[in-house]
């Protein structure tokens, strides 16, 4: 086990944090594991996992937009905006029409959000939620958020449950708050699936605890790599390959082939055999910028 770079689409159980469920990961493919994007406690669904010289790809993956499937509750509101909190708040259970109005009338596109107060945004160098534990009333900034898809699925009131579409940094408890509140009343989350994170689908994932299931999603490392929609491919002379390997960026003179779309931001630098050699960042006319991560030799599978 170890020196065993990979992605890893995994199904986060509810009930544990993202953290835990990283351990089977540690003990079955490497010790040094991240995850692109946490998901709350009693949240379940997609995480993706990085091991071993592909955890410095996580800026490429932490921005990606993502979808989850929402059930809110109306009528309640808790301290934390999920089920594991305490109730603060209660109000009237609203008319599925007026949520539907509500949603289409304010729910969607750019937006002003202001995050959960338990929440691991940083305020005056603490987090907000240890700020919230300890009495205090954190003072959160509103940042911009996107709405990109908010589709109701099914009423029982007073649960709905919805289909939701955003930007990196959106919290979905926050605009179960929000719609509560927008709906003259109050609302929290009591469920939360993600099911998409970019173009990665909660159904390719594998249950962490299946030890047969993660080796055998190591294998689909680089497809997962190409998938990323503003990544391309350079393939580098085999004389760049030693410099490369010690940190040196290839000229152009070194490039033997490029595909790469105008809106790339990264590439993969491979071999003539199709090897991976290094995942670079580039600038704005398609030229390296910077190396992010090299895969020495022993670490290729």
């Amino acid at each position: 086990m170890g020196n065993r770079p990979s992605i890893l689409l995994v199904a986060k159980r509810p009930g544990i944090t993202s953290f835990v469920s990283l351990y089977p990961i540690k003990r079955t493919i490497d010790p040094k594991v991240g995850h692109a994007g946490t998901l709350d406690k009693f949240a379940e669904g997609l995480l993706i996992a990085l091991t071993g010289a592909m955890t410095r790809l996580n800026p490429l993956f932490s921005g990606l937009d993502k979808e989850y499937v929402a059930t809110i509750l109306f009528g309640q509101q808790t301290d934390t905006l999920d089920p594991e909190g305490i109730v603060v708040r209660s109000g009237p259970v609203p008319e599925l029409g007026m949520i539907k109005e509500t949603i289409k009338r304010a729910f969607f596109g750019q937006l002003k959000q202001i995050p959960p107060e338990y929440s691991a945004v940083h305020v005056d160098g603490r987090r907000s939620y240890s700020l919230a534990r300890s009495g205090h009333v954190p003072d959160l900034p509103a940042r911009d958020i996107r709405i990109d898809a908010f589709e109701v699925l099914s009423w029982d009131a007073p649960l709905l449950v919805a289909r939701i579409a955003v930007s990196k940094g959106t919290y979905i408890r926050s605009i179960a708050r929000d719609l509560g509140l927008a709906c003259g009343s109050c609302a929290r989350l009591e469920r939360l699936v993600r099911t998409r994170i970019g173009p990665y689908e909660l159904a390719e994932a594998v249950d962490p605890e299946d030890r047969g299931a993660l080796e055998n999603a190591v294998i689909h490392t680089e497809e997962l790599l190409e998938r990323l929609p503003v990544y391309g491919r350079m393939v580098v002379d085999d004389d760049a390959l030693f410099p490369l390997a010690n940190g040196r960026i290839p000229r152009q003179q070194d490039m033997v082939s490029m595909e790469l779309d105008p809106d790339d931001r990264y590439a993969g630098l491979y071999s003539h055999g199709g090897r991976l050699h290094a995942v670079a960042s580039l600038k704005e006319d398609g030229s390296i910028d910077r190396i992010i991560a090299q895969i020495p030799e022993q670490e290729r599978r």
